[in-house]
């Protein structure tokens, strides 16, 4: 077995805390082992003044990363794994999934707007998200508000809110609660409302494909549990061909010996949402992503995702 790890992150503050976090729950397994980090700033880090969906959506948090792995500067990397695409570059692989926090979306809102709620914003407040899933699904549910992309990492985000540039934003809750912001949170939308982005709420760790030396020492980081859903997941979201810039959402559980999913697509503007559900044996979590994913476009979900493709090549 390996006796030197090492680990490729992003620098943002998120990042390193998460990989902070793998970092020392393998040492804690694992006591002879040397741990090192590599950070490094990745496309999605360094391009602030775009949307993200304009400068193209696959592998915006993840290229730099996995170049270091290819050319063997790095072992592993660590990624929010809803920033992972469900399609690996050659020679890597998703090695293992950590146990998920609550992968919900949740309301953070500025002072003034402290004793309302998101069904209850006044007409017009400006919402603040970088996310087309997001997006799609409250103008849908919330055609009164406005909406406004906001870029930078969590803590300029929140500094722009109490700085008065939105009313209120949208952010994922397991990235508040990492960086001990969860009192920040006023409000967990319901997956009625808006459901969450594939692999939301857990770490995937990926590494070079074969490395039985690294797969070994990670393993003990692999969550069961999540590993299925997020699988579903992705197989989902994979065959839809979508990468984390387009309006698909997803929800998850574990029933018995079943796994429920669940799963949305929505035009841009919110005006066409499909949702239907499937379910299978949890022991074989991939094929019930796909049969949700045919089910939808058998719905009209192919279309709205022409339509939305086209749309974001045209503006880029």
């Amino acid at each position: 077995m390996a006796h030197h790890l090492r680990i490729a992150s992003r620098r943002s503050q998120l990042a390193m805390v998460q990989t902070h976090w793998v970092r020392d729950a393998l040492a804690q397994a694992h006591a002879d082992l040397e741990i090192t980090i590599e950070a490094m700033a990745t496309q999605g880090d360094k391009i602030l003044d775009v949307a993200l969906a304009k400068i193209g959506d696959k592998g915006l948090f993840t290229k730099e990363l996995e170049a270091q792995m290819l050319v063997d500067q790095a072992d592993i990397a660590v990624h929010s794994l809803k920033d992972l695409p469900t399609n690996l570059p050659d020679g890597l692989m998703l090695g293992c999934i950590t146990e998920r926090e609550d992968p919900a979306d949740a309301l953070v809102v500025h002072a003034k707007h402290r004793e309302r709620t998101l069904a209850t914003l006044p007409e017009g407040s400006v919402v603040g998200t970088s996310s087309l899933r997001r997006l799609a699904q409250l103008r849908h549910h919330y055609p009164q508000l406005l909406f406004k992309d906001v870029r930078g990492n969590v803590i300029t985000r929140l500094q722009k809110l109490d700085a008065g540039e939105y009313d209120c934003l949208i952010l994922a809750a397991a990235g508040l609660g990492r960086l001990g912001l969860g009192d920040r949170i006023h409000e967990l939308i319901e997956p009625s409302v808006c459901l969450h982005a594939v692999g939301q709420g857990a770490l995937g760790i990926e590494c070079r494909g074969g490395d039985a030396a690294v797969l070994a020492l990670i393993q003990v980081l692999e969550h069961l549990p999540t590993s299925r859903r997020c699988l579903a997941e992705r197989a989902f979201l994979r065959q839809l061909e979508g990468g984390c810039q387009v309006p698909i959402g997803v929800n998850s559980r574990i029933e018995g010996d079943e796994l429920v999913l669940t799963g949305m697509v929505a035009s841009l503007d919110g005006q066409r949402l499909i949702r239907d559900g499937a379910r299978g044996p949890q022991t074989d979590p991939e094929p019930i992503g796909v049969a949700l994913a045919h089910t939808l476009r058998a719905q009209g979900a192919g279309e709205i995702l022409d339509e939305i493709f086209a749309t974001v090549r045209s503006e880029a």
